[in-house]
């Protein structure tokens, strides 16, 4: 007879930036998953100033949605351990893979320096790489970090930070933002053509349960 298993397989939520620079440098797995998400899902509708109300009901495109996770990080742990990373430099490379989702590349930037001191670029805004949030195999969405709240909370000897709480607010970039046939705008709209399955789900579900609660062992017809 097999055991049963003393607690089920947690998966891990992360962030990850597609850099093809630097694949490793923007790979965050969350060390302990956030008790709580918040999310922020508003309506892109039209707006007429005239009160069309043929106008009233459409949709301009996919809803605009935030998201805000806390995380904690410590190095107690690797410490304990003995990590050689852990015991160099503290938390230092896990906060500096979030914060460079929002750096462009020092070499893009001294490299455009030079061309346009020499006269042969034009100022161009770098692009930061493709950042998605994943949150389970059914949400894994493009997002943009629009800010880090990092709190260190605890320190070595050397004032490497060794215990941390960050608090991120993301927005979901969908195909309107990203275009419909890039990376990221198709894994929005399969975000999406999952969340209609699940809505579909939900009405069956719901349906389901309404027959049973009419139709179910206590309700059978009186024939006498």
């Amino acid at each position: 007879m097999s055991a049963f298993p003393g607690s089920p397989r947690l998966l891990k939520g992360a962030i990850i930036g597609l850099d093809p620079m630097n694949p490793l440098a923007s790979i965050i797995v969350f060390q302990y998953n956030p008790e709580t998400l918040s999310r922020t899902v508003t309506a892109s509708q039209r707006y007429s100033p005239w009160g069309d109300s043929g106008e009233a009901q459409r949709l301009n495109g996919p809803p605009t949605e935030t998201i805000s996770v806390e995380i904690e990080i410590d190095a107690a742990d690797q410490l304990e351990q003995g990590g050689a990373s852990a015991l160099l430099v503290g938390l230092h490379p896990t906060l500096a893979a979030l914060e460079m989702l929002l750096y462009p590349k020092s070499l893009q930037v001294i490299s455009n320096a030079a061309l346009m001191a020499a006269g042969l670029l034009e100022i161009v805004a770098p692009e930061a790489p493709l950042t998605l949030f994943v949150w389970g195999v059914k949400r894994v969405v493009p997002v943009r970090l629009q800010s880090l709240n990092i709190t260190e909370q605890a320190f070595d000897p050397k004032l490497n930070p060794i215990q941390a709480h960050v608090n991120l607010s993301l927005q979901v970039l969908t195909y309107q933002d990203l275009g419909l046939s890039s990376a990221g705008g198709s894994l929005f709209m399969a975000h999406q053509i999952i969340k209609e399955a699940l809505a579909t789900l939900n009405g069956v579900g719901g349906l389901a349960d309404a027959a049973l609660n009419s139709f179910g062992p206590g309700a059978g017809l009186s024939l006498g």
